[in-house]
């Protein structure tokens, strides 16, 4: 009964985390518009960090109550989450992902940068304070090099009616849901006899994930396949290098044995994979199926099912 009550309190956490992270970044969006922002400066940060809200939250809320192997596991898993399973399904749902103009040259490098280095780092057990530093500035230079390349794009918001309440409010709402989800992952692992950070690398990486799979298979739906493989592609930089870059600020981050083995290189192989079924601009139905078959494998590995 415990156990159930617990999965509850999980879905539903997850389930207002997303929709607070959905209306913070739409209204932060606007706000920055009236205030002057260039609109691709909006994209490049609001809305990239948007989609990420739920793992930075939840990530920030595991240090603070002393559960900080759940971040490795929440940023591992979403990460692998959304080439492997996200991209997987955007690609089966939609028959194909076809990208005219092919991977940004900065957005590979910095892509494979930061999984490399998340490895490294978390090789020897756990991630301290400059090697989480060095993960910072690593976004910090990727952010410069876009923002110095960008074209720039004229958009401006008229005026703002409930926008700066409804940031505030949103803001209140991802604390108090991020919180809940991670004393749901505190209180299902004790149940279960299953390590935090294994289901914060399945269930909460998952339900994290679920706005980049909104938006890749809207995107796919509308043949704006440009959008959904660069969804995937930014949110795990950001993921990398930010999420891990902030918790590592506040402690030295735990990287257990099963993360440090199976998760990061599981992590490297999708990482690996996107770049290679991308090497013709081009995903087909089948590497779907062989995507979304790697990532069942991993969740049958991460619980130990045989």
């Amino acid at each position: 009964m415990a156990l159930l009550l617990w999965i509850i309190i999980l879905i539903v956490a997850l389930f207002v985390l997303i929709k607070s992270a959905d209306y913070f970044t739409d209204s932060a969006e606007k706000i920055g518009l009236y205030f002057g922002m260039p609109a691709f400066l909006v994209g490049v940060t609001i809305v990239a960090l948007g989609t990420s809200i739920p793992e930075l939250a939840t990530s920030l809320v595991s240090v603070f109550r002393d559960s900080s192997e759940i971040v490795i596991g929440n940023v591992v898993g979403s990460n692998i989450a959304n080439i492997l399973l996200i991209l997987g399904l955007a690609a089966l749902i939609g028959g194909r992902i076809l990208l005219k103009n092919g991977l940004n040259r900065t957005d590979k490098i910095f892509l494979v940068v930061s999984a490399v280095l998340l490895f490294v780092f978390g090789s020897n057990g756990f991630i301290v304070f400059w090697e989480a530093l060095i993960l910072l500035l690593g976004y910090i230079i990727y952010m410069f090099i876009i923002i110095y390349n960008h074209k720039k794009v004229d958009m401006k918001v008229n005026k703002l009616k409930w926008e700066p309440f409804i940031l505030v409010i949103s803001a209140v709402f991802i604390y108090f849901s991020a919180n809940y989800t991670v004393k749901s992952i505190i209180g299902i692992s004790e149940l279960i006899g299953f390590g935090k950070e294994v289901i914060a690398a399945s269930a909460v990486a998952f339900g994290t994930s679920l706005p980049e799979l909104t938006v890749s298979l809207t995107a796919v739906k509308r043949g704006s396949y440009g959008i959904a493989v660069g969804n995937i592609l930014g949110s795990n930089i950001f993921n990398a290098l930010v999420v891990l870059g902030v918790s590592g600020m506040f402690v030295s981050l735990p990287v257990t044995p099963i993360m440090a083995t199976l998760g990061m290189f599981i992590m490297l192989v999708a990482t690996g994979l996107f770049l290679f079924v991308l090497k013709d601009n081009r995903i087909t139905r089948w590497e779907g199926v062989v995507l979304v078959l790697i990532y069942l494998f991993f969740l049958i590995k991460l619980f130990n099912l045989f």
